[in-house]
Formats: structure tokens, C-alpha cells, sequence
């Protein structure tokens, strides 16, 4: 939220500068992403000053123009050449001197050291349009005779810089949506440290009704939506452009103005913190506004002409025929203020946030008026608020107030939390003993009423804009937040409870152990939010939208499930560098994945609520782009399947994973073009690499191919959860190797082969190696040929020919007997 520097000052009193504000606001608790200057006339004067007119003289090669000698403050008169008809000797006027910056719209000139004519100008007398104080060009600016001469224009006029403090405001702090909401908690601040600073805002004893001529009936029919409703009515508006101080708040803080009549209306909301809305009298049929919900499937056509369906549980504005508004929302066609509008109704309400944040939510509707509705605003403030913006409607736009404030209230609207609290309990929660009167003057300075007293405590009511501050413990956080963090001292002394490493320990240090042997072989980490949109998972049978965890109310659509997989937030990620010249890609993730189980019953949904909900934890490898780029000593080189597979195997390797315990085959996971997975005994698929479906990574525009990983880092800790590391001294005997042409069926995979080869030999036979694939000319039809290479050692001494033969026959005979292996 963007907070005026100028415009806080109008309600509390402090002489801090822009920067120590923010400052403030931030140890407080109100977080300052930014502090920018405004400037209320573009390049705000400077270079510009209070200059005289010592000598005119005709130009000599001119009908027009003048050789002025001038006087700007300096040690000597400059010269300047003047084109303006009423310059004369001995005017006071306002002089750009050299290196000034004067603005035309977006564009800018500097003022430099020029001959007009064949003579020398060392400056510029500036007429009120050429430096933004006015539109007139009918001559120089002349100012007074008592102006002093060399004074800064910027002086002279009283121009002076606005600061835009920009505010994160929390889902939590409704309070703090407005001006004066910050404006009380920086009160607190400064009274805690010692300013001299008051809190006020605007008188409104002003406020009566001058006669009864514009009635509105109001009825309220659904009290549990709309709590309090109030409206007054104004008669005889003249609505027209706002005046410049009006339109120059609103602008500084990045609204724009319309007319008189809203500009009053944003910038009460922006003031206070409370949304108003605005009627034309003219247009509530049957002199009447009646608060309630519609029919389901209502056609509704908001001010931006969009058509909408209203649902029964979205609280509408009618009239006596129809609706006018979504309340809280966003306005209907018709029911604002024109130019036509002369007869005005001013609402004022407190809506129940829940409503209000689901009809916004339904209809993707988001305005400053339902950011604040659905975080729950001050219910004590409507009255004041319209008693405000009337008094500045009459000002601005004239008119008279023609009904008494109407307000409508339903019994037991909370005004106040009662709030016990127990000075130990405070201190224990610091960990810091804060005296008791420093406790009541930081609740006292909140506008905390302290309504009784005891040695041990005090009881507190909190005003009910204070939605986030309804127990001892936020009483507890206030309170510190005022007193500042900084001032409890970090304890000398830690008190700890032994504990015993467990799974998640180990687990930690094993993700951060592959973490930083990934990082070493050119990966970087990415880490996505764990909501991703429902879209994504559209006709894919590895992950069926119906297993997709919803959440009841998304911020948006893009934003509605837990991920089932890391794919798709790493494939957002490799959109976003790809379109900024970043192609070659290595990103790894660990994060969890979310499932539910559609087939769960009621009966056990009623024993357990997050029964048929599971998560597991998955490390996500991705590649893309080219494995080597512009290299002088490598020709370049795209990312393979292979590669991935490599950086995996390196992985299960570092982990100890029992590699041999599991079985490879073709990967059925529709996310993939082609791929390999390694399954257990049961069947449960521990890791599953390969290429992505173009179809997918289309939906980000990736053009290039993506090779994906995925490994169920939760069963893979499980597997290695046995897994002790163990060494054994280096054979002093040479391994031997032999190598087979085999001439198999085209469906065979290389990894039967191996499992046969370890199958027939467990003693010798140490490496199965596939070095050379052929398909085509020369081989039967439907064959291929592996040229496979067998690593051969024994431990206890060096093996013979007889030996070596006598292993090789027993692996040929059983790729013959199993495969119908031949040799070539």
C-alpha cells in the first residue's frame, strides 16, 4: 500500500524525515519495500532562482528581442537573451540558470551557454508554463519587488517533494489500510521514544442535515452478511473535476481521479480505511436500497460492462427492482456518478469479511474496496466516515444534506475484545522483565482501553479494528513490537534438551550432501510454491486431476491444487529464463508432492479428516538446452538422456542406493515422451527419468527438448535406510575382459542381458558394459546385434584362459538358453 508522506503528517505530528519514518514502520512491524520522492512540479525547480532585471536592451540584430543583463544571487550579472515582450528594467523575475532541466510533458531540455542571434545567452527568464507553475505564455513571469533576489524558486513558491512510502501490509494488519491506520501505530512509536507528537484527525461538529427532501429508505435483510449499514443523502451536487490538492493526493499515491463526488469517496477509503460507495439518487427505483442476496444465476453487469452470474451466497445492493452493486465489491452499470448526477446517496458499511472475500474470489473481482471488506475493517467507523466525505461533498461539489445519517445496526456486532493480561506471561514470552507502566503506556498509546487493574495484570478492551489482536499472546506481540525487538538483549546463557538424531536428520543431511554434489556438477537449485494450477494435470493418467488436493477457496486459478509432481513448476522456471536468453539449463528441486485418494469413505473421512491424504517427498532433476556451448575445445553438444541418466546414477551411487535390488524397465508415466524407471519388489516406482511430452512442454512454449528426473526421495531413503558404507582393499590381481557380438530379438533390452550374465556367474563376473548397438544391413529381420564387453577378476589370484572360458560359456549358454542369443 502506497502511504504519502505529506498526507500521514496531516494526522500525526513528528519531524522525522521520509527515510526515518520508513525506518520506524518497519521495527514496527509495517514493512517499507520503498520510499520514492514526488515531486509536485516535475524536476521540482531546481536550478531555477529569484532573479533582477539590471539593464534591457534591444537587440541589435532583433525586432524583437532583448540583451538583458541579469542578476541571479552570483558575484557578477550574467547575460541573458530575452524574447518576452514585457521584460524591462528593474523586474523581479525567475532565471534558469546554465545546466538547468526544464520539462515539456515527458520531454526535457537543458539549459546551455548559446548565441541568439550573434549574441552570447547565458540563461533563460522563464514565463509560468516553461516551469510548470501555470499555462500562461502571454509573457515572463514578474514577481514582486520585495522578492529577494538569488532565493531558489522552489523557496520562493513553497514547492515542496512528496514521499511515497510504500507499505507491505499483511493479511492480518486490516488496521493498518489507510493513512491514519499507519498513522496510529507510528503514534505509538514516537511516544515510546520520546517525540512530542498528538494523534487527530478530521473535525466533523460541522456535520447536520440542512432538510429532508431526498429520503432513501434503507432495509437490511441479511444482518449476518451485513452487520451495519449506513447511508445519508445530498442534494443539488454539481459533479466536475476535483481541485488540483485532491487530484495531486490521489495521484501521489497512484489513483486516479475521476470527479469530485468518488475522488471524496477514495479518499475517505484511503484516509480511514473505509470503502464508500456512491449512488445516483436518481437511479435507485422506488426511493429505496435493499441489502440481501439473489436468486442463483442472477445476470448482473458490473461498472466495467463485464456480465456476471450471482450466486446466492453473493449479498447484492438493490433497488427496489434490481440489483445495483455486489456489496463490497465492485459497483453495477448505472449506479455510479456521472457528470448527469445532481442527487447523491453515500453508503457506508461493515460487511462480514467471509462473504465478502468468497464473492470476490467467485467472480475474480479484486478492488481496493474488498481488499479491505474481506480483512474486516473498523465496525465502529461508518457514521464517522460518511460525516466526513458529506462535509467534503458540499465543499467540492455543493449540494445540501437532505436526510438524517441512516444506520442500521444488528444486535451483538462486536466492538471491542476483552483481553486479560498477566504481566509473567508477557515477560516469559519476551524473555525480558518490561515494567508494568511501560506495558500500559504502549497499550494506552495503541487505543487499548485499560478497564481494570491488578498487581499481577490488567485487563484491556482492543478496539474491533484490531482483528488480529484477540489473546494474550497478541496483546504480547504488540506490545513488543513497540518497545522494539532490538531492545531485548540476546541471553548469555541457552538451555536445550539433548536429542537423538532420527529419519528426518538423516534425510536433511543427505538431500544437503546431494545438494552440493549436484551444485558441483553445474546445477542450480530452484524451489517452487508447492500450489500450482489444476490445468496443468488435464488428461494425464499418472496424475489424474481427481487425485489433485483442492484448496476451498484459491487466491486464484493459477493457484488452486498442491502439485502431484515438481514437473511443471520446473518447466515454469525454464520458461522464464528461456525468454531472457537463458536456454542451457540444470535445475534440481526438493519438494514435496500432495495426492488424494477419491475412493476414501465417508465413514473414514468422519474417524480421520486427513485420512485418504499423503504426501511424499521428490527430488526433481531437469535438463535442456546444450551440455556444451562455444567451446574451443569441444564441438557443441545438446543434453541427452544419457547425461540425466548419468547425473541420477551419480546419485544413487553418493546415496549407496541398492541398485542391484531393483528392477529397470520401460517407464508407463504419460508426463514422458519415452522413459526408464527403476521399480522394487512391489512393483512401486522409485525413480523415473527420460524425455518430456512435447505436448507439455508446449503449454510454456519451451521449444527445446526437457529431460526430466523424478525420484521418490521418501522410498528412497527407505531403501537405504540399511545401507552401511564398507570398503575392501584393491584387488593385486589383473582383471580380464572379453567382448560379445550378440545377435538377439530387436525387443530385448540391454538390462536382461546383464541380469543374465550376473545370474549365471556371481563370483568372477564384476562389469557388464553395452559399447556398440547395431541395426540394419546384415542381420536377420526383426534382430540387432549388442557389442557387449564382461569384466572378469578374481580376488585371489590371477585367472587363467581355462578358468575365463569356462565363465564365459556358462553366460553364452544362458543368454542362448533365455534369450536365444547367437554369436556373430
Amino acid at each position: 500500500m502506497n502511504i504519502s508522506y505529506k498526507w500521514l503528517k496531516e494526522y500525526v505530528d513528528f519531524d522525522l524525515g521520509a527515510e526515518q519514518v520508513a525506518e520506524a514502520l518497519t521495527s514496527i512491524g509495517l514493512e517499507v519495500g520503498s520510499v520514492e520522492e514526488v515531486q509536485a512540479i516535475k524536476g521540482g525547480l531546481q536550478g531555477l532562482v529569484v532573479a533582477e532585471v539590471l539593464t534591457c536592451e534591444p537587440h541589435p540584430n532583433s525586432d524583437h528581442m532583448h540583451v538583458c543583463s541579469v542578476n541571479i544571487g552570483a558575484e557578477e550579472p550574467v547575460q541573458i537573451v530575452c524574447g518576452a515582450a514585457n521584460v524591462a528594467q528593474g523586474q523581479k523575475v525567475i532565471v534558469a540558470t546554465l545546466g538547468t532541466k526544464l520539462y515539456d510533458g515527458e520531454e526535457c531540455f537543458t539549459i546551455k551557454r548559446s548565441k541568439l542571434r550573434g549574441i552570447e545567452s547565458l540563461g533563460m527568464i522563464c514565463a509560468e508554463d516553461e516551469i510548470g507553475i501555470g499555462t500562461s505564455h502571454d509573457g515572463i513571469i514578474v514577481l514582486p519587488q520585495d522578492a529577494k533576489v538569488g532565493t531558489p524558486a522552489a523557496e520562493y513558491y513553497g514547492i515542496e517533494s512528496d514521499w511515497v512510502i510504500e507499505v507491505d501490509i499483511t493479511p492480518n494488519r486490516a488496521d493498518a489500510c489507510s493513512h491514519y491506520g499507519v498513522a496510529r501505530d507510528l503514534y505509538a512509536w514516537l511516544v515510546r521514544n520520546g517525540h512530542k507528537t498528538a494523534l487527530h484527525r478530521t473535525d466533523v461538529s460541522a456535520f447536520a442535515t440542512d432538510n429532508h427532501d431526498l429520503d432513501i429508505d434503507i432495509v437490511v435483510e441479511n444482518t449476518e452478511a451485513c452487520p451495519r449499514y449506513c447511508g445519508v443523502t445530498i442534494k443539488g451536487c454539481e459533479v466536475k473535476e476535483s481541485p488540483e490538492w485532491l487530484q495531486t493526493k490521489l495521484r501521489t499515491i497512484g489513483v486516479r481521479p475521476i470527479n469530485n463526488v468518488v475522488d471524496v469517496t477514495n479518499y475517505v477509503m484511503f484516509a480511514y480505511g473505509q470503502p464508500l460507495h456512491c449512488f445516483d439518487a436518481d437511479m435507485i427505483d422506488g426511493k429505496k436500497v435493499v441489502v440481501k442476496t439473489m436468486p442463483e444465476g442472477t445476470p448482473f453487469v458490473t461498472l466495467d460492462g463485464e456480465e456476471h452470474k450471482l450466486s446466492e451466497r453473493d449479498l447484492a445492493i438493490c433497488n427496489a427492482n434490481a440489483p445495483m452493486c455486489i456489496a463490497g465489491v465492485f459497483g453495477g452499470k448505472g449506479s455510479g456518478t456521472y457528470e448527469t448526477t445532481k442527487d447523491v446517496l453515500l453508503e457506508s458499511a461493515y460487511f462480514n469479511p467471509t462473504w465478502i472475500r468468497k464473492s470476490a474470489r467467485r467472480h475474480g473481482l479484486n478492488t481496493d474496496a474488498s481488499f479491505r471488506f474481506e480483512r474486516g475493517i473498523d465496525p465502529d467507523l461508518q457514521v464517522y466516515a460518511l460525516k466526513v466525505a458529506a462535509l467534503m461533498v458540499k465543499e467540492l461539489a455543493g449540494g445540501t444534506v437532505s436526510m438524517d445519517i441512516k444506520d442500521i445496526e444488528a444486535p451483538g456486532l462486536t466492538k471491542s475484545f476483552e483481553v486479560d493480561l498477566d504481566y509473567k506471561y508477557a515477560h516469559d514470552l519476551i524473555g525480558k522483565t518490561i515494567p508494568a507502566e511501560v506495558i500500559k503506556e504502549i497499550v494506552t498509546s495503541l487505543e487499548m482501553k485499560i478497564t481494570a487493574e491488578t498487581e499481577s495484570g490488567i485487563s484491556l478492551s482492543v478496539p474491533a479494528y484490531r482483528v488480529d489482536v484477540q489473546r494474550p499472546c497478541d496483546v504480547v506481540e504488540d506490545i513488543l513490537r513497540i518497545y522494539g525487538y532490538n531492545n531485548v538483549e540476546i541471553p548469555t546463557a541457552v538451555k536445550s534438551s539433548l536429542t537423538i538424531k532420527g529419519e528426518v536428520d538423516r534425510s536433511n543431511k543427505l538431500q544437503n550432501l546431494v545438494s552440493e554434489q549436484l551444485v558441483g556438477e553445474g546445477f542450480r537449485e530452484i524451489l517452487n510454491n508447492s500450489l500450482t494450477k489444476e490445468a496443468y494435470y488435464n488428461d494425464l493418467a499418472a496424475y489424474p486431476k481427481t487425485h489433485a488436493v483442492k484448496l476451498l477457496n484459491p487466491l486464484s486459478s493459477d493457484l488452486n491444487v498442491l502439485r502431484q509432481t515438481l514437473l511443471f513448476g520446473g518447466l515454469e522456471s525454464i520458461a522464464h529464463n528461456a525468454n531472457r536468453k537463458n536456454a542451457n539449463l540444470r535445475f534440481f528441486e526438493f519438494g514435496n508432492c500432495y495426492y488424494k485418494n477419491p475412493d476414501i469413505t465417508e465413514e473414514q473421512k468422519a474417524a480421520d479428516t486427513l485420512a485418504g491424504y499423503s504426501e511424499d517427498l521428490h527430488l526433481g532433476l531437469w535438463l535442456t538446452g546444450k551440455r556444451v556451448e562455444a567451446s574451443w575445445a569441444h564441438p557443441e553438444e545438446q543434453s541427452s538422456v544419457y547425461e540425466l541418466k548419468a547425473y541420477v546414477a551419480h546419485i544413487l551411487t553418493r546415496l549407496g542406493a541398492p541398485v542391484g535390488k531393483l528392477k529397470q524397465q520401460a517407464g508407463t508415466n504419460d508426463i514422458f515422451a519415452k522413459s526408464l524407471a527403476l521399480v522394487d519388489n512391489n512393483g512401486t516406482v522409485v525413480l523415473e527419468f527420460g524425455l518430456v511430452k512435447k505436448s507439455l512442454t508446449a503449454l510454456f512454449d519451451i521449444s527445446a527438448e526437457v529431460y526430466f528426473a523424478d525420484i521418490n526421495w521418501t522410498l528412497l531413503m527407505k531403501k537405504t535406510k540399511k545401507h552401511s558404507v564398507s570398503f575392501t582393499e584393491i584387488s593385486k590381481f589383473p582383471a580380464v575382459s572379453r567382448d560379445l557380438a550378440l545377435l538377439v530379438d530387436k525387443s530385448v533390452e540391454f538390462a536382461r542381458i546383464e541380469q543374465i550374465a550376473f545370474a549365471a556367474d556371481k563370483k568372477f563376473l564384476k562389469k557388464v558394459t553395452l559399447f556398440d548397438v547395431y541395426e540394419g544391413k546384415n542381420l536377420e529381420a526383426g534382430k540387432k546385434s549388442y557389442a557387449v564387453n564382461f569384466m572378469l577378476q578374481d580376488e585371489t589370484k590371477t585367472m587363467n584362459d581355462k578358468q575365463t572360458d569356462a565363465v564365459m560359456a556358462k553366460i553364452i549358454a544362458s543368454l542362448e538358453k533365455q534369450l536365444g542369443a547367437k554369436l556373430r
